[in-house]
């Protein structure tokens, strides 16, 4: 009989540990959460100090059952799951749920290696209260935002919306960047750029801009004055009058930390932050190498501290002296200040073991896992080298009352950046690359040759629509959310189509600019970024034990309580009123406005239902609203109807493709359209006749549904048909 059982989150995890326990041991997975608020009620008991009324979660009994089986068998359980809140809530629900409290230790796991998994049973724990609270006063907190507020959206708006406490503020920060953009005015303004070269034959030539003119600063706004100053300028001497070099370093970054991570991935590898969320799990959990078996590549995926183990940092540099020289080591290790509002439990993430090269274990991986673990690796390993050093070069040349100024730099030596470079977001690169531009080896008081002078014009440009990583950026600069639900946030406010994606940039749907401007009316502390930030500094405050979680929740719903009586009463119905737009109803010249319905948006006649007038619509390139043209039916003149001969016609129902008579609505013969290339088409007589086959067939699928089910699909089938 085994004496000790450990219980892990999923099976994948379960597999890794095992190999390193001995026989004595048993490893079970919970296989995420098993006790949960419930989904078809509140499941908070609000005068009664907010009690959570939890139930275990549909399909997850199984679970519970086989983790009381194993349970009764041991001596003492050892609760592993993820050392973070949500792990520990795991826990904690399950020595409640089977009253193994007396023989309940807590181990916490930070790498799935032999040793981390050996030390954190020898050194056990138990349960933390404090941090279990602060998990429930979170997901509380959610609960009463998400239930109460998402109903009403449904009433106001149409069914299926949702609002969240986190990830609402969000949206708005998409929505108020995008209006930034839209009510953007751009400025005029004009650079004049000398492309200059040595007097020597084989000289390279390059480009200095004006700075000065006159002693002034340049500041060019129209046409007409930058062609004054090209013709100024054309005649006048170029002479170099100062030559100025620097040295500068650019030091190695930290080791990730979760948002940093999904920021990276997000720039080099273009993978969304729950699918980096996801790889980077596997590999914390443990990946097949082939006779080794299961290993955890990577430490603990989700933190926020920057902080290295002492043996992490002595195995980097003696690989660094080994693969790349002394030059690459610096004297001692690299350390990283950890953030005040860091929780330093987790360390940075980093290879479980350096010797592990991405080229060592690409065999195993999936292209995916290979690109983000060497990512991570590269990452870490260049952090503890030395930094790069550049000679940066400022040239300034006159030229009568002109002053010209020319940067560029050159590498001495690449320090980290032989391993790792840091990736930007567009406009920060290509600032970068204009800054590096290479420069000749010019003197002072050398005369150098005009190949060309020209103005060239510029707009002022608004700011840049977020892309994933930089709205992870500023969701954690604004503290707002934890990195942890950084992949949940992004996922929800697109799975909702309140933001898509143009060009890997985040833009609010019109959809979503409504539900923005009702919530923040409706509820403006809750949509407030700083309420926010300070609603997470609070949760922290729970989890460290200096603040009383349902008093934090008291203080909350006080005044969100009201705000919601207030809202069901006075926030605007866009179900009824829609959104107007400038186009007029071509039937009664009423005015068009936006609806939203269970196919998404569509223009509506706001007289509606006097005028009927209903279109679909689509955003032109400049935003603008306009009518959809409607598409001619594709008619298959190659199959002709059984009841009158005439061609068919491919139409469309909830179901699919279907074939319709050209003569509808006075012959209704239909065909089911299995193949559009018309290989084989299933005749259905008007009668609703059938051959024997789909006779069977049709028999089958309805002994599987309902009653409800089948009738509804009937009427709607019927429907469908005769669209």
């Amino acid at each position: 009989m085994s004496k000790s059982l450990v219980i892990v989150e999923s099976p994948a995890k379960a597999k890794t540990i095992k190999k390193y326990l001995g026989k004595d041991f048993s490893v079970e997975a919970s296989s995420g959460h098993l006790i949960d608020l419930p989904n078809n009620k509140l499941g908070v008991n609000i005068e009664k100090n907010f009690k959570p009324e939890y139930v275990v979660i549909k399909n997850k009994k199984k679970f519970l059952d086989q983790l009381e089986k194993a349970s009764k068998k041991a001596d003492n359980i050892y609760l592993a799951s993820d050392p973070d809140r949500e792990g520990e809530a795991i826990a904690w629900h399950i020595v409640d749920r089977l009253k193994i409290k007396d023989k309940a230790y807590r181990v916490l796991i930070y790498e799935i290696t032999e040793k981390a998994v050996l030390e954190a049973i020898r050194n056990p724990s138990r349960l933390s209260r404090d941090m279990f609270e602060a998990q429930q006063a979170r997901r509380i907190l959610d609960r009463l935002v998400g239930y109460q507020v998402s109903p009403l959206l449904w009433k106001k708006v149409r069914r299926g919306l949702s609002a969240g406490r986190v990830q609402s503020v969000a949206l708005r920060l998409v929505v108020e960047r995008e209006r930034e953009v839209e009510n953007f005015k751009p400025d005029e303004y004009w650079t004049i750029e000398a492309e200059l070269k040595q007097l020597l034959d084989d000289a390279i030539s390059f480009v200095a801009v004006l700075s000065k003119y006159d002693g002034e600063k340049v500041d060019i706004k129209t046409e007409e004055a930058a062609n004054r100053a090209v013709e100024g300028l054309r005649n006048e001497t170029y002479n170099v009058i100062s030559v100025e070099k620097k040295e500068r370093s650019r030091s190695a970054p930290p080791p990730f930390i979760t948002s940093t991570l999904q920021q990276e991935a997000s720039r080099k590898l273009r993978f969304p932050v729950k699918k980096t969320m996801t790889i980077a799990q596997k590999l914390y959990e443990g990946v097949e190498l082939g006779d080794e078996g299961p290993a955890g590549l990577i430490t603990y995926m989700r933190t926020d501290s920057v902080r290295v183990s002492e043996h992490a940092i002595n195995e980097a540099r003696g690989y660094i002296g080994e693969a790349y020289g002394a030059d690459f080591l610096p004297e001692g290790p690299n350390i990283f200040k950890v953030k005040k509002s860091a929780q330093d439990a987790h360390e940075a993430i980093r290879p479980t073991s350096v010797i592990k090269s991405p080229d060592s274990v690409k065999i195993y991986l999936s292209e995916d896992e290979f690109e983000l673990y060497k990512l991570i690796w590269q990452r870490f390993i260049s952090c503890q080298m030395n930094p790069a050093l550049y000679d940066q070069t400022t040239v300034e040349i006159e030229a009568g009352k002109g002053l010209f100024r020319a940067t560029g730099s050159v590498i001495k030596f690449p320090g980290f950046t032989i391993v790792y470079m840091e990736g930007k977001e567009e406009e920060e690169e290509a600032k970068e690359k204009e800054e590096e531009k290479r420069l000749p080896d010019l003197s002072e008081g050398e005369d150098l040759k005009l190949i060309a002078l020209e103005g060239k014009q510029h707009f002022t440009q608004p700011p840049p629509r977020f892309t994933e990583s930089a709205l992870v950026k500023e969701l954690e600069e604004r503290g707002i959310g934890r990195p942890s639900t950084y992949a949940t946030i992004l996922s929800t406010i697109q799975d909702r189509e309140y933001v898509i994606k143009e060009k890997n940039r985040l833009k609010p749907t019109l959809l979503g600019c409504a539900i923005t401007d009702l919530l923040i009316d409706g509820f403006p502390e809750v949509m407030d970024v700083q309420f926010t930030a300070e609603m997470e500094e609070k949760l922290d405050e729970v989890e460290e034990g200096s603040v009383n979680w349902v008093e934090l929740l008291n203080g909350f719903y006080k005044g969100f309580g009201k705000r919601l009586e207030q809202a069901e009463v006075s926030m605007r119905s866009l179900r009824r009123e829609g959104m107007p737009t400038e186009l007029d109803c071509e039937q009664c010249g009423g005015q068009m406005i936006i609806k939203w319905g269970k196919r998404g948006e569509f223009l509506s006649c706001s007289k509606y239902p006097e005028c009927k007038n209903a279109k679909q619509f689509e955003y032109g390139e400049d935003g603008e609203i306009r009518i959809k043209e409607k598409k001619e039916p594709e008619i298959r003149h190659d199959i002709l109807c059984d009841l009158c001969g005439k061609p068919m016609v491919v139409r469309k129902s909830r179901y699919g493709k279907f074939l319709g008579c050209t003569s509808y609505p006075e012959c209704k013969g239909i065909k089911r359209l299995k193949d559009v290339q018309g290989e084989e088409v299933d005749k259905v007589k008007e009668s609703g006749e059938s051959t024997e086959e789909n006779k069977k067939e049709s028999k089958r699928k309805s002994f599987r549904k309902s009653p409800a089910k089948k009738k509804a699909e009937v009427k709607s089938q019927a429907k469908g048909y005769q669209a």
